[in-house]
């Protein structure tokens, strides 16, 4: 064997026995301490997760929302871990003072570092708290609409009709001009009739189509009137009220059945038309032209 060789062999060979007693210390040193901080994790752990349970129990039978039950039961969960930790730490006999200024320093570091992500965390806490929208609720905001899934701390998960997932960060939606319709959606629409037919009529018919219709809500009631005057027709609007996830489902239905039915009574709907009323003199300059 190379001598170089061996010498480098014989050098690791000792660092290792080194590592060796120096863990073998540990362990014998420490082994209690050891034993008695992992039966202390994992009976923190426990005894965390029963907390956990117990504060969302306990939120469900006061028929708390569901956003705040599940935030009090995590907050919960890791104040209990917190202090299971740092009793686990005294086991050893280390202060955690000095922790403590360390993680206090790292985090003043590193704030500055993920301002976005923090800003969207206090967002997430002060919608949870404030409670602006729940789940459940239909909201529009930032120029997007959808079911609130899921309000986490980071950002708001919305759902929409076509089963998509918009996942919305919550210092975008704080601050901003938020539209909760709760669990329905507006429908604002209009038809026009023929100025030689009844708008009366049209009325009653547009709200026996609306009655109809299961899904419609019936508070608020359905809304339709004379909306305005047009050049060709007069225009019927109609509002109502539709489950969010049924809306263009529910909007294409009735707009085919107020079709049928302005046709069984006798409704026009009329196309738009414009009326050209042309003098001697233009009749002559496009006799001219064509020439």
């Amino acid at each position: 064997m190379d001598p170089e060789n061996g010498n480098l062999f014989g050098q690791e060979m000792e660092t290792l026995q080194k590592v060796i007693d120096v863990v073998t210390e540990f362990v014998i040193n420490y082994s209690f301490q050891i034993v008695g901080a992992l039966i202390i994790l994992i009976i923190g752990l426990k005894l965390s997760g029963w907390m956990s349970r117990l504060v969302l129990r306990l939120c469900d039978n006061r028929s708390i929302d569901v956003t705040l039950s599940r935030f009090f039961a995590s907050s919960t969960k890791l104040l209990v871990m917190t202090f299971v930790i740092i009793i686990a730490i005294g086991k050893f006999g280390i202060s955690i003072a000095p922790f403590i200024a360390a993680l206090g320093a790292l985090a003043f570091g590193g704030s500055l570092a993920i301002q976005g992500p923090l800003s969207n965390y206090g967002a997430g806490l002060t919608l949870i708290l404030t409670r602006s929208f729940v789940v459940g609720n239909t909201i529009t905001v930032q120029g997007v609409s959808g079911v609130v899934e899921e309000i986490r701390l980071a950002a708001t998960i919305l759902t929409t009709e076509d089963g998509e997932e918009l996942t919305i960060p919550n210092k975008l939606i704080v601050g901003e001009i938020l539209r909760n319709s709760f669990e329905n959606k507006i429908v604002e629409t209009s038809v026009g009739i023929s100025y030689a037919d009844d708008p009366e009529l049209a009325i009653n018919v547009l709200l026996r189509v609306l009655d109809q219709f299961t899904a419609i809500c019936k508070d608020p009631v359905p809304q339709v009137g004379i909306e305005a005057f047009a050049d060709s027709s007069i225009n019927i609007g109609l509002r109502y009220w539709v489950p969010t996830k049924q809306y263009y489902h529910v909007l294409y239905q009735v707009n085919l059945a107020i079709h049928q039915a302005l046709a069984e009574a006798k409704i026009t709907i009329p196309f738009p038309q414009q009326d050209v009323h042309l003098g001697l003199n233009d009749m002559e300059k496009i006799t001219k032209d064509s020439c």
